[in-house]
Protein backbone atom coordinates (compact mmCIF):
# COMPACT_ATOMS: atom_id res chain seq x y z
CA UNK A 1 0.00 0.00 0.00
CA UNK A 2 1.63 3.27 -1.13
CA UNK A 3 1.67 5.88 1.59
CA UNK A 4 3.19 9.28 2.39
CA UNK A 5 2.92 10.06 6.10
CA UNK A 6 2.54 13.72 7.02
CA UNK A 7 2.03 15.71 10.19
CA UNK A 8 3.71 15.36 13.59
CA UNK A 9 4.75 11.70 13.25
CA UNK A 10 6.40 12.05 9.82
CA UNK A 11 10.03 11.00 10.12
CA UNK A 12 9.61 9.68 13.68
CA UNK A 13 9.89 6.13 15.03
CA UNK A 14 6.08 5.97 15.15
CA UNK A 15 5.97 7.11 11.54
CA UNK A 16 8.25 4.24 10.61
CA UNK A 17 5.95 1.77 12.40
CA UNK A 18 2.99 3.14 10.47
CA UNK A 19 4.74 3.06 7.11
CA UNK A 20 5.87 -0.57 7.56
CA UNK A 21 2.37 -1.67 8.53
CA UNK A 22 0.65 0.17 5.68
CA UNK A 23 3.15 -1.00 3.06
CA UNK A 24 2.76 -4.61 4.19
CA UNK A 25 -1.00 -4.57 3.52
CA UNK A 26 -1.90 -6.03 0.11
CA UNK A 27 -5.67 -5.35 0.34
CA UNK A 28 -6.48 -9.09 0.19
CA UNK A 29 -9.32 -8.89 2.73
CA UNK A 30 -8.49 -12.20 4.42
CA UNK A 31 -8.64 -10.24 7.69
CA UNK A 32 -12.34 -9.52 7.25
CA UNK A 33 -13.09 -13.23 7.33
CA UNK A 34 -12.02 -13.46 10.98
CA UNK A 35 -12.98 -9.96 12.18
CA UNK A 36 -15.81 -10.19 14.76
CA UNK A 37 -17.26 -6.76 14.03
CA UNK A 38 -17.23 -7.25 10.26
CA UNK A 39 -19.06 -10.53 10.81
CA UNK A 40 -21.75 -8.63 12.72
CA UNK A 41 -22.28 -5.64 10.42
CA UNK A 42 -20.93 -6.63 7.00
CA UNK A 43 -19.66 -3.07 6.68
CA UNK A 44 -16.21 -2.77 5.08
CA UNK A 45 -15.38 0.07 7.50
CA UNK A 46 -16.02 -2.29 10.42
CA UNK A 47 -13.29 -4.63 9.21
CA UNK A 48 -9.50 -4.27 9.41
CA UNK A 49 -9.04 -3.41 5.73
CA UNK A 50 -11.55 -0.56 5.91
CA UNK A 51 -10.14 0.72 9.17
CA UNK A 52 -6.66 0.70 7.70
CA UNK A 53 -7.89 3.00 4.92
CA UNK A 54 -9.50 5.32 7.49
CA UNK A 55 -6.26 5.55 9.47
CA UNK A 56 -4.20 6.00 6.31
CA UNK A 57 -6.30 9.02 5.37
CA UNK A 58 -5.72 10.64 8.74
CA UNK A 59 -2.01 9.85 8.79
CA UNK A 60 -1.58 11.34 5.33
CA UNK A 61 -3.28 14.55 6.40
CA UNK A 62 -6.59 14.02 4.61
CA UNK A 63 -9.86 15.18 6.24
CA UNK A 64 -11.46 12.80 8.73
CA UNK A 65 -14.73 12.96 10.61
CA UNK A 66 -16.57 11.58 13.61
CA UNK A 67 -17.66 8.71 11.37
CA UNK A 68 -14.04 7.60 11.05
CA UNK A 69 -13.67 7.58 14.83
CA UNK A 70 -16.94 5.67 15.20
CA UNK A 71 -15.69 2.79 13.05
CA UNK A 72 -12.30 2.75 14.77
CA UNK A 73 -13.97 2.71 18.20
CA UNK A 74 -15.87 -0.40 17.13
CA UNK A 75 -12.59 -2.27 16.76
CA UNK A 76 -12.07 -4.77 19.60
CA UNK A 77 -8.27 -4.82 19.20
CA UNK A 78 -8.65 -8.61 19.28
CA UNK A 79 -5.82 -9.08 16.74
CA UNK A 80 -7.54 -11.99 14.99
CA UNK A 81 -6.69 -10.14 11.79
CA UNK A 82 -2.99 -10.43 12.62
CA UNK A 83 -3.26 -14.19 13.00
CA UNK A 84 -5.04 -14.40 9.64
CA UNK A 85 -2.97 -11.88 7.67
CA UNK A 86 -0.67 -13.58 5.12
CA UNK A 87 1.48 -10.44 4.90
CA UNK A 88 2.20 -10.09 8.62
CA UNK A 89 0.60 -6.66 9.03
CA UNK A 90 1.09 -5.48 12.62
CA UNK A 91 -2.41 -4.09 12.81
CA UNK A 92 -2.48 -3.38 16.56
CA UNK A 93 0.61 -1.15 16.33
CA UNK A 94 -0.87 0.75 13.41
CA UNK A 95 -4.19 1.00 15.25
CA UNK A 96 -2.66 2.47 18.40
CA UNK A 97 -1.03 5.24 16.38
CA UNK A 98 -3.74 5.76 13.77
CA UNK A 99 -6.58 6.00 16.26
CA UNK A 100 -4.77 8.80 18.08
CA UNK A 101 -4.35 10.67 14.80
CA UNK A 102 -8.06 10.32 14.01
CA UNK A 103 -9.05 11.37 17.54
CA UNK A 104 -6.85 14.45 17.27
CA UNK A 105 -8.47 15.42 13.97
CA UNK A 106 -12.02 14.60 15.11
CA UNK A 107 -12.21 15.19 18.89
CA UNK A 108 -14.84 13.35 20.89
CA UNK A 109 -17.79 15.27 22.37
CA UNK A 110 -17.40 15.97 26.08
CA UNK A 111 -19.80 13.24 27.32
CA UNK A 112 -17.71 10.58 25.56
CA UNK A 113 -14.50 12.05 26.97
CA UNK A 114 -16.00 12.11 30.46
CA UNK A 115 -17.14 8.47 30.21
CA UNK A 116 -13.67 7.32 29.25
CA UNK A 117 -12.06 9.32 32.00
CA UNK A 118 -14.45 7.87 34.59
CA UNK A 119 -13.72 4.31 33.46
CA UNK A 120 -9.99 4.96 33.62
CA UNK A 121 -10.10 6.51 37.09
CA UNK A 122 -12.20 3.68 38.49
CA UNK A 123 -10.60 0.63 36.95
CA UNK A 124 -6.92 1.53 37.22
CA UNK A 125 -7.12 1.96 41.01
CA UNK A 126 -7.56 -1.26 42.98
CA UNK A 127 -8.70 0.78 45.98
CA UNK A 128 -11.39 2.73 44.12
CA UNK A 129 -12.55 -0.31 42.19
CA UNK A 130 -12.66 -2.35 45.40
CA UNK A 131 -14.83 0.27 47.09
CA UNK A 132 -17.15 0.44 44.08
CA UNK A 133 -17.36 -3.35 43.99
CA UNK A 134 -18.21 -3.55 47.69
CA UNK A 135 -20.95 -0.97 47.23
CA UNK A 136 -22.22 -2.81 44.17
CA UNK A 137 -22.39 -6.11 46.02
CA UNK A 138 -24.31 -4.51 48.89
CA UNK A 139 -26.85 -2.92 46.54
CA UNK A 140 -26.82 -5.56 43.78
CA UNK A 141 -30.60 -6.30 43.91
CA UNK A 142 -31.28 -2.60 43.26
CA UNK A 143 -28.91 -2.20 40.32
CA UNK A 144 -30.07 -2.07 36.69
CA UNK A 145 -29.37 -5.22 34.70
CA UNK A 146 -26.34 -3.98 32.78
CA UNK A 147 -24.59 -2.93 36.02
CA UNK A 148 -25.68 -5.99 37.99
CA UNK A 149 -23.94 -8.13 35.38
CA UNK A 150 -20.66 -6.33 36.12
CA UNK A 151 -20.67 -7.15 39.84
CA UNK A 152 -19.19 -10.60 40.45
CA UNK A 153 -19.74 -12.34 43.79
CA UNK A 154 -16.90 -12.34 46.30
CA UNK A 155 -14.75 -15.49 46.39
CA UNK A 156 -12.47 -16.28 49.32
CA UNK A 157 -8.90 -16.34 47.98
CA UNK A 158 -7.68 -19.14 50.23
CA UNK A 159 -4.21 -19.50 51.69
CA UNK A 160 -1.10 -18.07 50.07
CA UNK A 161 1.76 -20.59 50.34
CA UNK A 162 4.65 -19.70 52.63
CA UNK A 163 7.14 -22.26 51.38
CA UNK A 164 10.39 -20.85 50.01
CA UNK A 165 11.94 -22.20 46.82
CA UNK A 166 15.23 -21.49 45.12
CA UNK A 167 13.32 -20.72 41.95
CA UNK A 168 11.55 -17.39 42.35
CA UNK A 169 9.28 -15.38 40.05
CA UNK A 170 7.25 -12.19 40.28
CA UNK A 171 3.46 -12.16 39.97
CA UNK A 172 1.53 -9.13 38.69
CA UNK A 173 -0.99 -8.07 41.32
CA UNK A 174 -3.03 -6.03 38.87
CA UNK A 175 -5.82 -3.50 39.41
CA UNK A 176 -9.33 -4.80 38.65
CA UNK A 177 -8.25 -8.39 39.28
CA UNK A 178 -6.76 -7.68 42.69
CA UNK A 179 -10.09 -6.20 43.78
CA UNK A 180 -12.58 -8.42 41.94
CA UNK A 181 -10.78 -11.77 41.90
CA UNK A 182 -7.87 -11.99 44.37
CA UNK A 183 -8.42 -15.76 44.38
CA UNK A 184 -6.85 -15.93 40.91
CA UNK A 185 -3.44 -14.89 42.22
CA UNK A 186 -3.74 -17.02 45.36
CA UNK A 187 -4.55 -20.10 43.29
CA UNK A 188 -1.65 -19.29 40.95
CA UNK A 189 0.73 -19.04 43.90
CA UNK A 190 -0.44 -22.40 45.27
CA UNK A 191 -0.04 -24.15 41.92
CA UNK A 192 3.43 -22.69 41.36
CA UNK A 193 4.38 -23.72 44.88
CA UNK A 194 3.49 -27.31 43.93
CA UNK A 195 5.73 -26.88 40.89
CA UNK A 196 8.62 -25.75 43.10
CA UNK A 197 8.41 -22.04 42.30
CA UNK A 198 7.87 -19.20 44.77
CA UNK A 199 5.73 -16.28 43.58
CA UNK A 200 5.71 -12.79 45.10
CA UNK A 201 3.90 -9.59 44.20
CA UNK A 202 5.99 -6.43 43.91
CA UNK A 203 4.24 -3.93 46.24
CA UNK A 204 4.67 -0.90 43.98
CA UNK A 205 3.55 -2.63 40.78
CA UNK A 206 -0.05 -1.99 39.78
CA UNK A 207 -2.17 -1.59 36.68
CA UNK A 208 -0.31 -2.65 33.55
CA UNK A 209 -1.38 0.57 31.79
CA UNK A 210 -3.54 -0.96 29.07
CA UNK A 211 -6.78 0.73 30.13
CA UNK A 212 -5.24 4.21 30.11
CA UNK A 213 -3.33 3.59 26.90
CA UNK A 214 -6.41 2.40 25.01
CA UNK A 215 -8.84 4.99 26.42
CA UNK A 216 -7.33 8.18 25.03
CA UNK A 217 -4.68 8.58 27.75
CA UNK A 218 -1.51 7.09 26.25
CA UNK A 219 0.81 9.14 28.46
CA UNK A 220 -0.88 7.79 31.58
CA UNK A 221 -0.42 4.30 30.14
CA UNK A 222 3.28 4.99 29.62
CA UNK A 223 3.57 6.29 33.19
CA UNK A 224 2.06 3.02 34.47
CA UNK A 225 4.55 1.05 32.38
CA UNK A 226 7.48 3.02 33.83
CA UNK A 227 6.17 2.54 37.38
CA UNK A 228 5.94 -1.21 36.91
CA UNK A 229 9.39 -1.42 35.35
CA UNK A 230 10.81 0.47 38.33
CA UNK A 231 8.95 -1.81 40.74
CA UNK A 232 10.13 -5.03 39.11
CA UNK A 233 13.74 -4.14 38.30
CA UNK A 234 15.16 -4.63 41.85
CA UNK A 235 13.56 -8.08 42.14
CA UNK A 236 14.83 -9.03 38.68
CA UNK A 237 18.32 -7.92 39.65
CA UNK A 238 17.96 -10.02 42.81
CA UNK A 239 17.24 -13.15 40.81
CA UNK A 240 13.56 -13.28 39.88
CA UNK A 241 13.56 -15.33 36.69
CA UNK A 242 10.19 -14.28 35.22
CA UNK A 243 7.16 -12.04 35.61
CA UNK A 244 4.07 -14.24 35.74
CA UNK A 245 0.90 -12.54 34.51
CA UNK A 246 -2.27 -14.61 34.78
CA UNK A 247 -4.45 -12.12 32.92
CA UNK A 248 -3.66 -12.58 29.24
CA UNK A 249 -4.73 -9.04 28.36
CA UNK A 250 -2.18 -7.60 30.78
CA UNK A 251 0.51 -10.02 29.62
CA UNK A 252 0.01 -9.06 25.98
CA UNK A 253 0.23 -5.36 26.82
CA UNK A 254 3.36 -5.74 28.96
CA UNK A 255 4.98 -7.67 26.11
CA UNK A 256 4.36 -4.50 24.09
CA UNK A 257 6.14 -2.20 26.59
CA UNK A 258 9.07 -1.72 24.17
CA UNK A 259 6.62 -0.38 21.59
CA UNK A 260 4.71 1.69 24.16
CA UNK A 261 7.99 3.28 25.32
CA UNK A 262 9.72 3.37 21.94
CA UNK A 263 10.36 7.13 22.23
CA UNK A 264 11.78 6.95 25.77
CA UNK A 265 15.53 6.23 25.63
CA UNK A 266 15.74 6.10 29.43
CA UNK A 267 13.32 3.17 29.61
CA UNK A 268 13.45 1.42 26.25
CA UNK A 269 16.10 -1.16 27.18
CA UNK A 270 14.47 -1.76 30.56
CA UNK A 271 11.15 -2.25 28.77
CA UNK A 272 12.73 -4.83 26.49
CA UNK A 273 14.16 -6.69 29.48
CA UNK A 274 10.80 -6.74 31.26
CA UNK A 275 8.90 -7.77 28.14
CA UNK A 276 11.29 -10.65 27.64
CA UNK A 277 10.55 -11.98 31.13
CA UNK A 278 6.74 -11.93 30.92
CA UNK A 279 5.18 -15.37 31.12
CA UNK A 280 1.59 -16.50 31.08
CA UNK A 281 1.27 -19.29 33.71
CA UNK A 282 0.72 -21.88 30.97
CA UNK A 283 4.17 -21.15 29.53
CA UNK A 284 5.74 -22.25 32.80
CA UNK A 285 3.36 -25.00 33.88
CA UNK A 286 3.20 -26.75 30.51
CA UNK A 287 6.83 -27.77 31.03
CA UNK A 288 6.52 -28.61 34.72
CA UNK A 289 6.19 -32.06 36.26
CA UNK A 290 2.80 -31.32 37.84
CA UNK A 291 0.63 -34.41 38.27
CA UNK A 292 -2.95 -34.75 39.43
CA UNK A 293 -3.26 -35.92 43.04
CA UNK A 294 -6.97 -36.49 42.55
CA UNK A 295 -9.34 -36.86 39.62
CA UNK A 296 -11.46 -33.83 38.68
CA UNK A 297 -14.88 -34.00 40.31
CA UNK A 298 -16.52 -32.77 37.10
CA UNK A 299 -14.08 -33.32 34.24
CA UNK A 300 -16.30 -32.21 31.34
CA UNK A 301 -15.31 -28.57 30.72
CA UNK A 302 -15.01 -25.87 28.06
CA UNK A 303 -11.91 -23.71 27.68
CA UNK A 304 -12.38 -20.10 26.65
CA UNK A 305 -9.18 -18.81 25.04
CA UNK A 306 -9.20 -15.00 25.12
CA UNK A 307 -8.08 -13.09 22.05
CA UNK A 308 -5.03 -11.84 23.90
CA UNK A 309 -4.01 -15.42 24.67
CA UNK A 310 -4.54 -16.62 21.08
CA UNK A 311 -3.62 -13.67 18.89
CA UNK A 312 -1.46 -11.65 21.28
CA UNK A 313 0.56 -14.29 23.14
CA UNK A 314 0.18 -17.04 20.47
CA UNK A 315 -0.66 -19.74 23.04
CA UNK A 316 -3.68 -21.35 21.41
CA UNK A 317 -4.38 -24.87 22.64
CA UNK A 318 -1.84 -24.91 25.46
CA UNK A 319 -4.31 -24.66 28.35
CA UNK A 320 -6.51 -27.45 27.02
CA UNK A 321 -3.46 -29.69 26.64
CA UNK A 322 -2.42 -29.20 30.27
CA UNK A 323 -5.93 -29.69 31.63
CA UNK A 324 -6.32 -32.87 29.58
CA UNK A 325 -3.08 -34.15 31.10
CA UNK A 326 -4.55 -33.51 34.54
CA UNK A 327 -7.71 -35.50 33.83
CA UNK A 328 -10.11 -32.90 32.47
CA UNK A 329 -12.10 -33.35 29.27
CA UNK A 330 -12.15 -30.07 27.31
CA UNK A 331 -14.99 -30.01 24.78
CA UNK A 332 -14.73 -28.52 21.27
CA UNK A 333 -15.76 -24.86 21.02
CA UNK A 334 -17.06 -23.54 17.70
CA UNK A 335 -15.57 -20.30 16.35
CA UNK A 336 -12.94 -20.38 19.07
CA UNK A 337 -11.02 -17.55 17.36
CA UNK A 338 -13.82 -15.00 17.71
CA UNK A 339 -13.84 -12.41 20.50
CA UNK A 340 -16.30 -12.64 23.40
CA UNK A 341 -16.84 -8.86 23.34
CA UNK A 342 -15.07 -7.96 26.59
CA UNK A 343 -11.97 -6.27 25.13
CA UNK A 344 -11.06 -4.10 28.11
CA UNK A 345 -13.66 -1.34 28.41
CA UNK A 346 -15.31 -2.25 25.10
CA UNK A 347 -18.30 -3.94 26.76
CA UNK A 348 -19.03 -0.67 28.58
CA UNK A 349 -18.55 1.64 25.62
CA UNK A 350 -20.04 -0.58 22.88
CA UNK A 351 -22.67 -2.59 24.80
CA UNK A 352 -24.77 -3.64 21.77
CA UNK A 353 -21.87 -5.06 19.80
CA UNK A 354 -20.35 -6.60 22.92
CA UNK A 355 -23.69 -8.13 23.88
CA UNK A 356 -24.09 -9.87 20.52
CA UNK A 357 -20.57 -11.26 20.70
CA UNK A 358 -21.12 -12.42 24.29
CA UNK A 359 -24.33 -14.24 23.39
CA UNK A 360 -22.63 -16.06 20.52
CA UNK A 361 -19.58 -16.95 22.62
CA UNK A 362 -21.62 -18.31 25.52
CA UNK A 363 -23.73 -20.39 23.14
CA UNK A 364 -20.56 -21.93 21.70
CA UNK A 365 -19.00 -22.53 25.11
CA UNK A 366 -22.15 -24.12 26.57
CA UNK A 367 -23.03 -26.18 23.49
CA UNK A 368 -21.52 -29.39 24.89
CA UNK A 369 -23.03 -28.87 28.36
CA UNK A 370 -19.75 -28.46 30.27
CA UNK A 371 -19.70 -28.43 34.06
CA UNK A 372 -17.62 -25.24 33.98
CA UNK A 373 -16.01 -22.78 31.56
CA UNK A 374 -12.38 -21.86 32.17
CA UNK A 375 -10.92 -18.61 30.85
CA UNK A 376 -7.56 -16.83 31.13
CA UNK A 377 -8.38 -13.13 31.43
CA UNK A 378 -10.05 -11.08 34.15
CA UNK A 379 -12.07 -8.96 31.71
CA UNK A 380 -13.46 -12.00 29.91
CA UNK A 381 -14.29 -13.61 33.25
CA UNK A 382 -16.31 -10.57 34.36
CA UNK A 383 -17.97 -10.24 30.96
CA UNK A 384 -19.03 -13.87 30.57
CA UNK A 385 -19.68 -14.88 34.17
CA UNK A 386 -23.32 -13.82 34.43
CA UNK A 387 -24.87 -15.06 31.22
CA UNK A 388 -24.36 -18.78 30.72
CA UNK A 389 -25.52 -22.13 32.01
CA UNK A 390 -22.06 -23.17 33.24
CA UNK A 391 -20.07 -21.16 35.80
CA UNK A 392 -17.04 -19.26 34.45
CA UNK A 393 -13.73 -19.55 36.30
CA UNK A 394 -10.02 -19.02 35.73
CA UNK A 395 -8.26 -22.10 34.38
CA UNK A 396 -5.64 -21.95 37.14
CA UNK A 397 -8.44 -22.83 39.56
CA UNK A 398 -8.98 -26.10 37.71
CA UNK A 399 -5.30 -26.93 38.18
CA UNK A 400 -5.39 -25.84 41.84
CA UNK A 401 -8.21 -28.28 42.55
CA UNK A 402 -6.40 -31.41 41.39
CA UNK A 403 -2.64 -30.98 41.95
Amino acid sequence: MRTVISGPIAGTIAGGVVERALRACVHCGFCNATCPTYQLTGDELDGPRGRIYLMKQALEGQPVSALSLKHLDRCLSCRACETTCPSGVQYHRLYDIGREAVRAAAPRPWPARLARQAIRRLTTSAILFGLALTLGRLTRPLLPGFLKAKVPPAVAPGAWPKAAHARHMLLLKGCVQSAAAPHFNAATARVFDKAGIALTEAPRAGCCGAVDFHLDAPEAGRAAARRNIDAWTPAIEAGASAIVVNSSGCAAFIRDYPDVLRDDPAYLEKARAVAGLVRDPIEVLANSDLTARRAPAKPRIAVHEPCTLQHGLKLTGRIGTLLTRLGYEPQPVADNHLCCGSAGAYSLLQPKMAGKLKTAKLAALNAASPAAIYTANIGCWMHLADGGAAPVRHWIEAVDEVV
